[in-house]
């Protein structure tokens, strides 16, 4: 399994993703799952993947081949907005799936792969897309500004409780690693490498790639502070007075 993360705010975007991979107890291997395709100052464009790794793998390296494809009608870095450059990867998404799935199927697997993507192009605000299997998708709003995919159901309270569109970059980075330390805490199959990138509103570039390793001191101090400041709060909510409430049917 993995963890994915994209946030869109007034100020750019902050994307993440883990790198585990599991195929069992004994093989765990370290994929990156989050790929960049820019040229700064006219288009930014981050793709973070979860599912099937041979369906993303696919599906990046056929989007990598088919780079300035003059038509624009395969070629990310052609096209003249966000939403044309999520409509080809979803196309490309079907097509993988089209065309290998029967036989992943007939083999117990799963073809299937999810895609976050995020990005700017010149004249344009940032966009945020979620990317299903069968190749539609969704996009981030104002108002529901954070999307994930993977092994999502555990970093999401967080995000829910702090995220807003309007928050900095750093704010969300900060939030963004406590909702990967949240999952890593209950679910081995997502671990570090974290890679994490943002981009700057206007300037169509990343301007952070960072890869946070399990050992790094803010990740560190971060996953400590919050973990006690949790027990903390816990330990100051109120008893409940059990006593008084109505009792229910007898078993």
């Amino acid at each position: 399994m993995t963890y994915c993360l994209g946030i869109l705010l007034n100020d750019g975007l902050v994307m993440a993703a883990d790198s585990r991979t599991n195929a069992g107890v004994d093989y765990i291997s370290t994929f990156r799952k989050l790929n960049v395709f820019e040229k700064p100052g006219e288009r930014v464009i981050a793709l973070a993947t979860a599912g099937n790794l041979a369906t993303s793998q696919a599906v990046v390296s056929m989007l990598s081949e088919r780079l300035g494809d003059p038509h624009g009608e395969n070629g990310i870095m052609a096209a003249d907005s966000m939403f044309a450059v999520a409509q080809i990867v979803g196309n490309t998404l079907r097509q993988v799936i089209g065309e290998h799935g029967e036989g992943v199927r007939e083999e117990g697997g799963d073809p299937g792969s999810t895609f976050i993507l995020g990005g700017q192009i010149d004249g344009r605000s940032p966009r945020l897309f979620l990317i299903y299997a069968a190749g539609n998708f969704i996009e981030a709003t104002h108002e529901t500004p954070f999307l994930q995919i993977g092994e999502n159901k555990y970093g999401k309270p967080i995000l829910d409780r702090t995220v807003s569109f309007d928050m900095s970059i750093d704010r969300a980075v900060k939030a963004a690693l406590v909702s990967f330390d949240s999952t890593m805490r209950s679910n081995l199959s997502v671990g570090p490498p974290i890679d994490l990138i943002t981009i700057q509103a206007g300037k169509q570039r990343v301007e952070r790639h960072v890869v946070i390793e399990e050992d790094d001191p803010y990740f560190t101090a971060l996953r400590q502070q919050y973990g006690a400041g949790i027990v903390s709060v816990f330990d100051g909510l109120p008893e409940p007075d059990i006593s008084e409430w109505p009792k229910g049917p007898s078993c």
